[in-house]
């Protein structure tokens, strides 16, 4: 019964958003950490970011942690579908002077909105990049680095898709885009996650929304610039 109670609970579904989204929010630092090595440049370039594939691949406290990561996005994903139906339900009808652009943020009103173009864009880039390093057309191109290790080659296929003639600059604004999205997503669920914990004071309220703030511009930026530099910066393979 109690089981059955904690699935049905607003509340119960509110901690899963913020405990799954905070998460999320340190899985994008460590992805960005790994993925800002792509504007790295010179002879190591390669094999730099290529082992770190290696590592993220074959390391197993990281095949854990990406487990964690991809029940993380599962569960924040069906939460959010249940929470946004539950609340357009809930909502008055009829209201005449309910005006929701003076009571909440625009990207507060279209969490469902933002959260199905990250999750178009999840998809994408999995097929895209993690698909072809587990399952792709990267089998035969396996060569060993500087230091011994026989890797896939994740680096050219990364900068050959966002150099490409056709679909390179078209992949960039796609990013671009999901980018935004995620920074939309961010401004509005990074302060919301603490205050669903009951983390809520005035003494620190105002340092977790600059916080925030930052954090929602920052990461998604620092995103977005990898494949435009790559595009219009990075001496072409």
């Amino acid at each position: 019964m109690a089981k059955s109670a904690l699935l049905k609970s607003s509340l119960a579904k509110k901690y899963w958003m913020a405990f799954t989204g905070l998460f999320l929010c340190l899985f994008l630092v460590g992805h960005l950490a790994g993925n800002l090595q792509l504007l790295a440049t010179g002879e190591g370039a390669r094999d730099q970011f290529n082992e770190y594939a290696l590592f993220m691949t074959t390391n197993p406290v990281v095949q854990v942690l990406s487990i964690v990561t991809f029940l993380s996005i599962l569960f924040h994903v069906i939460d959010g579908i249940m929470l946004t139906v539950k609340n357009r339900k809930a909502r008055p009808q009829g209201y005449v002077s309910f005006k929701p652009s003076t009571n909440s943020k625009w990207s507060s009103r279209n969490m469902g909105i933002l959260g199905t173009v990250i999750l178009a864009f999840i998809v994408i880039h999995l097929v895209n990049f993690w698909g072809e390093m587990k399952f792709g057309g990267l089998d035969d191109t396996y060569y060993t680095t500087a230091s011994g290790a026989e890797v896939k080659d994740l680096y050219t296929l990364t900068i050959m898709t966002f150099q490409d003639s056709e679909m390179g600059l078209i992949w960039a604004i796609i990013y671009l885009v999901a980018m935004i999205a995620i920074g939309f997503h961010l401004y509005h669920g990074f302060g919301s996650g603490f205050q669903s914990l009951g983390i809520n004071h005035p003494k620190y309220n105002n340092f977790i929304r600059k916080v925030g703030v930052v954090f929602a511009i920052l990461v998604p930026l620092l995103f977005a610039i990898i494949p435009f530099y790559i595009y219009f910066v990075l001496e072409k393979i």
